[in-house]
């Protein structure tokens, strides 16, 4: 397997410090402490023995709720987008109901997609901020500089802090914009919604007017009730179809 090669280098020169979390066919993942998130993005990038010349994504995840149970049934997981359909999910609370993360001993993570083009070979990096109040994450501009506009984008929508990072400001929100949107103790209602008006020719706040909802996608799932062995069983006919 692609991985598999890559897997023992990593075990090689990493030791400890690097925990491989899972491998795929053509993706292999990592864990990296944050205090040596910069120190391990140089060692991949400029060693013979990697060569990740190319930092191809990079985000950032909120893990506050992860694999909570928010709408079960016994026919239908818990996780994935089941869990939006009913109660008070991410975002669907108020200001003064939000949600704390003092339970989450790793909320914040910054994920890496590098590849190298020399060796054909993928990884995906991830590290967690130590700092759950203040998430704070070396930046790896200076490393490959493809991570500037990303890490903007984390920072922005997340509130990811990335230290040196030439220009970290806001990316896709109004610069006057009060708190980050993918936080999952980011309240969507009762706030105001944002548009830039033509006519007076500036960004305008008004309150919000549409309900927030969720729209979850068709899913085929195996229904007991119409198992065709059970209702040949039950008309007295055997597989053949014959009675």
């Amino acid at each position: 397997m692609p991985g598999t090669r890559l897997s023992s280098d990593l075990n090689a020169r990493f030791g400890e410090l690097l925990k491989i979390s899972g491998s795929g066919t053509t993706v292999l993942s990592a864990e990296v402490p944050v205090e040596h998130w910069l120190e391990v993005a140089r060692i991949l990038r400029d060693e013979e023995a990697f060569c990740f010349e190319q930092l191809s994504d990079l985000c950032a995840v909120d893990y506050l709720g992860f694999r909570q149970v928010e709408w079960e049934t016994e026919a239908a997981t818990f996780e994935g987008f089941g869990r939006g359909v009913e109660g008070l999910g991410p975002g669907r609370f108020s200001w003064q109901e939000r949600p704390e993360a003092e339970h989450v001993e790793h909320r914040f993570a910054v994920v890496a997609h590098l590849i190298s083009i020399r060796y054909n070979r993928r990884l995906r990096l991830r590290t967690y901020a130590a700092d759950e109040g203040f998430p704070i994450v070396p930046s790896l501009v200076d490393v490959w500089n493809s991570a500037n506009w990303f890490e903007r984008e984390a920072f922005d929508l997340l509130g990811v802090v990335f230290e040196g990072h030439p220009d970290l400001r806001r990316i896709l929100t109004d610069y006057g914009f009060t708190g980050h949107p993918f936080r999952k103790d980011f309240p969507l209602i009762g706030n105001v919604t944002v548009r830039y008006d033509e006519e007076i020719g500036r960004v305008v706040y008004e309150p919000v007017e549409i309900e927030p909802r969720v729209l979850v996608p068709r899913v085929i799932r195996e229904d007991p009730r119409f198992k065709t062995d059970d209702i040949d069983l039950a008309a007295g006919r055997d597989a053949s179809g014959t009675e």
